[in-house]
């Protein structure tokens, strides 16, 4: 599956265009990780635990994505985006989403 933020793959031409796809997760913190992220933010620095959770979420949502443009026969996305919100205290959502395409 190609994957692209342009509106378009070089070398490629757009045979038809699917529509919308998109995944999401939505990820809560833990206390583990706060407790570590806290410490963190007493000394500075990077908080490690957020930055990988959140690549996670990302990885995930993109799997989920990619997924929904494979079950309706789109072979390549193009425009991708992340969007993310928080649902609720504590959880976020991460929304993966572009236009589902098939290339020549």
């Amino acid at each position: 599956m190609i994957i692209t933020t342009s509106s378009g793959v070089e070398g490629k031409k757009i045979k038809s265009t699917i529509g919308l796809v998109k995944g999401s997760t939505i990820r809560a913190r833990h206390l583990g990780r706060d407790i570590m992220a806290g410490l963190r933010g007493i000394v500075g620095g990077e908080i490690t635990e957020y930055t990988k959770m959140m690549a996670e979420a990302r990885e995930q949502a993109i799997q989920r994505m990619v997924e929904d443009a494979q079950g309706k026969g789109a072979n390549a996305i193009v425009g991708m985006r992340f969007t993310t919100s928080m649902v609720m205290q504590n959880a976020s959502e991460i929304l993966a989403y572009g236009t589902g395409v098939v290339l020549e």
